[in-house]
């Protein structure tokens, strides 16, 4: 029986405890991460750098309140990360929100700051309004800062947040050079590479010459889309390079397409025959793929002429990748006029892994080569499957046996950015993917394209197939309400049914 006493005792255990439990949430805090990624604990190369902080980094950021409810999670998602950023670094990662939109004062601290607002979309009484939002942060070290002017939903957080407290604790980025005097691309034309790459490294031009090879303060070197035939001084200094343990990146075309005479053409450089070298052969071919992006066609119709998309293989949409660095996060690539890969003869002591695969229907095609656009591609016509289009190397790839790293690509335009336009992100951040992995040690690699992914029904599931899966979707958890009301009133019908037929006399 209870008494007084026993309840009174009872409330203040309970009291006690919740008291006990506030203290310590206050003091502690962790969460348990489900997600298939990992998207939701920070990285080993996060808490390395965090854990060697010896000097108090402080993040102000600047984000808008009452903001619609998917736009108002990245504030909540920002917070919790800067939470286990403070845990991680004993205290040295120093934290405050502020709401710009408070007074005009504040919001001019902000833009000062390099933190713009966005327009978004607000509904507000069945009526669709603009609203000036701010979702940005400021990092800084004692004068040195780094701005992070927008934290875009699903974006990659603790890259950005990682990279800008990495970038303000080193006194010298590391060098990487993008090889320039044999027909390669400027650096104009890798912007949105040279962007992304400067955040944590040094990149600048190098060119060979008959008293200079590889500088020695570069760590990583790049080749890419070389167009003019390479001297043999000039492979001896890539030789050289590897043998002191530098790291390579090569993007080399064996063949071109020409849209404007709808010809294939061969390309020879002489730095495919040095790859070979190294037990990589970058075929003398095209490479089509069912998976493939469109050209334009302009066609009569009526009195009118229409560009019409035509599916073009010859532009394969690369989406098989390995489980690596370099590829984690991707899910399609551009490779326009890509050649396969063949591994030949190869040291057993050199790791190979094929970073990116063709489809299960694709195949070769050879020179001499005209394109028929609108061609009827057969299933026949794509026999083979799984094509390697990139390798990574990993081992003693020189003389004299010293360890170094080298990642191949058999096309060697699929970052380069056409005249006016943009390559899509993807693109880009495989090519950044190899110099980070090549140059940086510390892991922040598989941060890149770390955040929310876009899971995608298959595009080659039937049209019967996604209507059922829609419908499943959308009735299921209705259907399961249904019986889970069914069963409770049958439940309840026959508790009623026992109390009422119970004599209590």
């Amino acid at each position: 029986m209870l008494t007084r006493k026993k309840v009174q005792t009872t409330i203040l255990l309970l009291f006690a405890i919740l008291v006990l439990v506030n203290i310590l949430s206050d003091k502690l805090f962790f969460r348990f991460d489900f997600t298939a990624d990992q998207r939701y604990s920070l990285s080993n190369a996060t808490e390395d750098i965090l854990e060697n902080l010896d000097v108090p980094v402080t993040v102000t950021a600047y984000f808008s309140e009452d903001l619609p409810p998917d736009i108002a999670r990245v504030r909540t998602d920002f917070m919790d990360l800067l939470i286990e950023y403070s845990n991680a670094s004993g205290g040295q990662v120093v934290y405050e929100f502020v709401n710009p939109n408070e007074d005009q004062e504040t919001e001019m601290k902000a833009q000062q700051n390099g933190i713009g607002p966005i327009m978004i979309n607000v509904r507000e009484r069945d009526q669709l309004k603009q609203q000036r939002a701010y979702l940005g942060a400021v990092v800084q070290l004692g004068e040195k800062k780094e701005v992070i002017p927008f934290l875009q939903p699903g974006a990659a957080m603790e890259y950005s947040l990682t990279t800008s407290i990495k970038k303000l604790t080193i006194d010298e980025k590391p060098k990487v050079g993008i090889l320039q005097g044999h027909g390669e691309p400027a650096l104009n034309q890798l912007a949105q590479v040279q962007k992304s790459l400067s955040i944590l490294y040094d990149v600048q031009p190098v060119t060979f010459s008959d008293t200079l090879g590889v500088p020695m303060d570069i760590n990583t070197l790049a080749i890419i889309a070389p167009k003019d035939t390479v001297i043999s001084r000039d492979l001896d200094y890539l030789d050289e390079f590897l043998s002191r343990g530098g790291r390579l990146v090569a993007a080399l075309n064996t063949v071109e397409g020409n849209l404007q005479n709808a010809q294939g053409e061969d390309v020879e450089t002489g730095f495919e025959d040095w790859i070979k070298t190294k037990g990589i052969e970058i075929e003398n071919n095209f490479l089509i793929d069912v998976n493939c992006s469109n050209v334009s066609v302009r066609q009569q119709q009526g009195m009118f002429v229409m560009n019409t998309p035509v599916s073009f293989p010859f532009i394969p949409i690369i989406k098989s990748f390995s489980d690596h660095p370099i590829t984690e996060g991707l899910e399609a690539v551009v490779m326009p006029f890509v050649s396969p890969l063949k591994i030949t003869n190869i040291d057993t002591s050199i790791s190979v892994i094929p970073l990116a695969i063709s489809s299960k229907q694709s195949g070769v095609k050879s020179l001499p080569l005209y394109f028929d656009v609108m061609k009827d591609w057969k299933k026949t016509d794509f026999p083979m499957s799984n094509l390697p289009v990139a390798v990574a190397l990993e081992g003693p790839l020189s003389s004299n046996s010293v360890l170094s790293k080298m990642v191949i690509f058999g096309d060697g335009d699929f970052a380069v950015a056409p005249e006016g336009q943009q390559m899509q992100q993807d693109n880009i951040s495989l090519l950044v993917n190899s110099i980070d992995w090549l140059t940086d040690d510390t892991g922040l690699v598989e941060l890149r394209t770390k955040g929310v992914t876009a899971r995608l029904i298959d595009k080659d599931i039937e049209d019967s197939t996604k209507t059922l899966l829609k419908y499943l979707n959308f009735l299921v958890p209705i259907l399961l309400i249904i019986i889970y009301g069914i069963i409770r009133f049958q439940m309840r019908r026959k508790v009623k049914s026992k109390l009422m037929s119970t004599n209590y006399v």
